[in-house]
């Protein structure tokens, strides 16, 4: 009897590694399909449409798919809205802890860690949101807000760049990146 339980218990890991290799790939590709005409269409819209579609970029990337991660998440985001932000870092730390490939987990507690001016664990944490998620323009924008908090203009420059060739209508990015090409300019003279 023992023996049946055993086995038992491996053929369900097994047939839920079978379901995972064959049906959540393409789950994945879907929801990948999705997320690239929502891209393709923030880079042709107008400023309005764009923010609709920013928003809706913004709606997927807070999907964990998890409600307990969702609900850590929001928490998070309450305590930051609150001014709250070491009660936000823990939080969003427990959410990392729990569920480590979700990017947004890791750009939120980025955020927080610069709001408590902490650009170290900022940086840190942006690299790993930029490592699952590389067309994450909000943790673009915020390594390049560093970057030039830092007085390092050139570098913040290229990444508002990089920010602006993927969202050419993202919030005061555009207006950044006219200043810092003066600025920069002028220190080249």
């Amino acid at each position: 009897m023992q023996g049946m339980k055993v086995l038992t218990r491996h053929l369900n890991s097994a047939v839920a590694a079978l379901l995972a290799v064959f049906l959540l790939p393409g789950l994945g590709l879907a929801d990948q399909a999705a997320m690239d005409d929502l891209f393709q269409r923030l880079k042709e819209a107008d400023g309005r449409a764009a923010a609709r579609i920013e928003r809706e970029i913004w709606n997927e990337w807070s999907k964990s798919g998890s409600p307990a991660m969702d609900l850590l998440l929001q928490r998070g985001r309450d305590a930051m809205a609150a001014g709250n932000t070491q009660e936000a870092i823990e939080h969003f730390s427990a959410l990392i802890d729990h569920a480590p490939d979700f990017a947004e987990g890791w750009n939120a507690r980025a955020t927080a860690f610069y709001n408590a001016g902490q650009f170290g664990p900022s940086i840190a944490d942006i690299a790993e949101t930029l490592n699952r998620n590389p067309r994450h323009f909000g943790a673009l924008a915020g390594l390049g807000a560093i970057f030039e908090a830092l007085e390092q203009k050139q570098k913040a420059l290229d990444v508002y760049r990089a920010a602006l060739a993927i969202h050419p209508h993202l919030q005061g990015v555009t207006e950044a990146v006219k200043r810092l090409e003066t600025e920069v300019a002028g220190t080249d003279l």
